[in-house]
Parts: structure tokens; C-alpha cells; sequence
């Protein structure tokens, strides 16, 4: 995982994710709180403003591929 997560680390912030939050269904989450916890994870360090729909919803599927592969 790269030492400072942004955006455009939808892989690393999915993987990172799936390990803080291991029974958590991606699928549930709201995108208010899928970005809250985004940006407090260890080492996210963009600009919580810099998110959008897309890539909130790019994030949630590469979460979900890890939980259901789990």
C-alpha cells in the first residue's frame, strides 16, 4: 500500500477498507459514511473534497469484489 492513499488509489482504499472493516457488506454503507471513513484512514492524505460519486461507487465495488471473495 502506498505510504499516502489519494483518490486514485481506488485498489489500495478498497483493500484497506475490506481489512479495517472485515463483516462490514459494502452494500450497506452510505456514501456520507463511506467518505468519512475514507478519509480516516491510516495514511489517506488528499483532499477530502477532491471525492465524487464515481469515485465513491468505483470504491464501494472494489470493496465488495474483497468481501465476497472473502
Amino acid at each position: 500500500m502506498p505510504t499516502k492513499l489519494t483518490w486514485d488509489n481506488t485498489n489500495e482504499i478498497a483493500y484497506a477498507l475490506f481489512e479495517k472493516f472485515p463483516e462490514q457488506d459494502p452494500t450497506h454503507i452510505r456514501f456520507t459514511d463511506l467518505h468519512k471513513w475514507i478519509t480516516e484512514l491510516d495514511g489517506f492524505a488528499d483532499d477530502p473534497m477532491k471525492s465524487n460519486e464515481a469515485k465513491l461507487e468505483r470504491i464501494q465495488m472494489l470493496w465488495l469484489e474483497e468481501f465476497q471473495d472473502d
